[in-house]
């Protein structure tokens, strides 16, 4: 069983709609590039891409930023959905639903592929 200690990293999925939310998104992101300049900032997913169900973005950031970025993004989201998960833990199902957080709107997370 993994504990705090083995969470090494995190990674944020920042999720928008290309056609009415892409705008805010891009606000928050500049403001994540600017505040947080050790966060990796992912490509833009104007499609649903592995388990998620809408179009998003990630950061990916050290259990060190986390009690700075979290948060910067609950304060700056703008109405934007926003997972957030242990990217350390050996398993993807659990990160993803049981030790999510979420911010906004929960949205579904596709798990086939960690069955």
């Amino acid at each position: 069983m993994s504990t705090t200690h083995d969470i090494l990293a995190w990674h944020a999925h920042i999720y928008y709609d290309p056609a009415t939310t892409r705008g805010r998104a891009e606000v928050l992101r500049a403001k994540i590039a600017d505040a947080f300049p050790a966060a990796l900032i992912g490509s833009w997913h104007d499609r649903n891409v592995g388990p998620h169900t809408r179009a998003m973005f990630q950061i990916a950031f050290s259990h060190d930023m986390f009690a700075e970025i979290v948060p910067f993004l609950a304060l700056h989201r703008d109405r934007l959905a926003i997972l957030v998960h242990a990217d350390s833990t050996g398993d993807h199902k659990a990160d993803h639903t049981d030790h999510a957080i979420w911010m906004g709107e929960v949205l579904p997370v596709k798990t086939a592929q960690w069955e």
